[in-house]
């Protein structure tokens, strides 16, 4: 049996290859027993390092020195750019006065570098990168499952919509039914009439020609004509036929209502790219929010303010104008109301217009390229808080003219496509009365009402079912009433909302959870919120006028 082949983690001498090594050329790396040793060496060649097997590649092999051959580089010279030189080279002119260090000081330092690399490679660096490639093989290997359940959903919701359609066709043939059946009852009526006078003809008819014939004097004196009463022709009714007018399909906006897809997201990439770097889709809490800058508005009441992007917002107040900013305060732009009322509020819709509520006209109006146009008129009702949601969609809380009555009216475009007044009892979810509604859709689509009236937060999900309601958080620290104003949501799907009494916004998680208060910004009378694109926090200081930026999140 081959002696090689057997009892592997045994070395042997790389000359000879039968033998157990014994020695190690530090200089050639060669594994030598002990017989091989001096045929190794046999060469004269000088720079062979014989070494214990348990010591190899112990041994420092210094370079030889370019000027003088003979002799090895076992210094380095800092003042000439840490080149490599020997003893002759440091007692030169040139090298004069220059300060030297060991190349075993470097060479030892370095070996502590390498040693630490190696460790910190083997340790961490490429784990975390057998389990990144891991997790990315084990995600593509489920990306045909994932797909497929996207295609059911996709699917199933086409299926909804063909029950729909159904429904719709089915309505409408009814519709069509009950027009052909009024279309009957007409044409009938008409012909029983003239069938009714035609009677009447033919008696009278009859009875002219027994005249005709008889020679009596009394009935033909008596006769009287009835050709001018009988040459009115009766009216017929003309009724037409019905017709159906197909509208054009929208393609375009059939695509966007049937649903959308959310954007694939660069996290992963962007946390693959750096061990230490954190996942950008998370965020905490600060542990103390931190103002930012105030804005002042030039209004002595304000009552609204809602961001265009991170460094303009629209704002409104105890006037009729409303105002767009940028951050220092600069006035951009000035919309006044179309009634000359104040408006009840602002929003910016998914293509960046104006939106804005009127109370006395019961109207939603938008303005685009500075031209107002009316949205949405109202009857019975008065539109209190304005949402876009995130599908471009509009979301209107509303009371009822005689305040007894409020609810939230989900609007696609100017049509109303859901309301939203009951819980599943039947009973009001919001208060009846005149007190304002603030509205906002968080980003697991619920729609979060801050009830000024009845101090609450009342949370329903996107089908208007009830979730939770929040009645304030107690703390020895806020002495005055739960009096609750504006409302907003962030990326992290916390609801703000602002305690006007306690001069603090309150911040819940999407269960209804209290988290904490923003009360350290010397805020005074908070009333109107929104959030930026960043999750900055913009507030609206009633009493102030001022509007001030807060930062919240890490």
């Amino acid at each position: 049996m081959d002696p090689r082949s057997t009892a592997q983690d045994v070395h042997r001498c790389d000359l000879c290859e039968t033998a157990i090594v014994h020695s190690y050329c530090d200089f050639c790396h060669v594994n030598l027993c002990k017989p091989c040793i001096g045929d190794h060496i046999s060469d004269g060649y000088q720079k062979h390092a014989i070494v214990p097997f348990q010591e190899r590649r112990s041994t420092i092999i210094y370079p030889k020195c370019e000027t003088h051959p003979h002799k090895n580089c076992e210094l380095q010279c800092e003042d000439c750019n840490n080149i490599l030189v020997c003893s002759s080279c440091t007692a030169s002119k040139h090298h004069k006065g220059h300060n030297f260090v060991e190349v075993t000081e470097v060479y030892n330092a370095k070996k502590e570098v390498i040693k630490k690399d190696i460790k910190e490679l083997e340790n961490h660096i490429s784990p975390s990168y057998e389990k990144i490639t891991l997790e990315l093989e084990q995600t593509l290997a489920n990306l045909d499952v994932g797909y497929e359940k996207l295609t059911a959903i996709m699917s199933k919701q086409g299926g909804e919509w063909h029950k729909e359609i159904d429904i719709v066709i089915n309505k409408m043939k009814t519709e069509i039914s009950e027009i052909k059946v009024q279309h009957k009852e007409i044409l009938q009526k008409n012909l029983n009439e003239i069938k009714q006078i035609q009677s009447v003809i033919k008696q009278s008819l009859l009875a002219i020609r027994e005249i005709e014939k008889s020679t009596e004097v009394s009935p033909t004196i008596e006769y009287s004509s009835k050709i001018r009463e009988f040459s009115k022709l009766p009216s017929k009714v003309q009724v037409p036929m019905p017709t159906f007018i197909p509208k054009p399909i929208d393609r375009e906006k059939l695509y966007s209502l049937f649903g959308q897809f959310t954007p694939l997201s660069t996290a992963t990439e962007e946390n693959v790219s750096s061990l230490n770097q954190p996942k950008t889709s998370v965020r905490e809490l600060q542990d103390e929010p931190e103002l930012v800058t105030t804005i002042q508005t030039g209004y002595e009441k304000i009552f609204h303010v809602t961001c265009v992007n991170e460094d303009r917002i629209w704002t409104s107040g105890q006037t009729n104008d409303i105002k767009c900013l940028n951050i220092k305060g600069s006035l951009l732009q000035t919309i006044h109301t179309k009634s000359r009322g104040w408006p009840i509020d602002i929003a910016v819709d998914s293509d960046g217009d104006l939106l804005y509520s009127e109370w006395e006209t019961k109207t939603v109006n938008k303005v685009k390229n500075r031209q107002t146009e009316e949205l949405i008129r109202l009857q019975g009702w008065r539109p209190h808080q304005l949402c876009v949601t995130s599908t471009g969609d509009l979301l209107v809380s509303m009371s009822s003219d005689n305040w007894t009555q409020s609810k939230v009216v989900h609007y696609l475009g100017s049509t109303e496509k859901q309301t939203i007044q009951f819980d599943d009892k039947g009973k009001p979810l919001y208060s009846g009365n005149f007190y304002t509604k603030y509205i906002t859709e968080n980003r697991n689509y619920d729609i979060c009402v801050a009830d000024s009236g009845a101090s609450t937060v009342v949370v329903v999900n996107q089908d208007g079912k009830l979730r939770w309601i929040y009645t304030g958080h107690h703390s020895v620290t806020k002495n005055e009433p739960f009096k609750l104003r504006g409302i907003t949501t962030d990326s992290q799907s916390h609801i703000l909302t602002a305690d006007y009494n306690n001069y603090c916004v309150n911040i819940l998680d999407q269960n209804g959870q209290f988290l904490r208060y923003i009360d350290n910004c010397d805020l005074k009378y908070p009333y109107g919120l929104c959030v930026d694109n960043n999750d900055n926090l913009f507030v609206g200081e009633y009493n102030t006028g001022n509007v001030k930026k807060i930062k919240y999140l890490k």
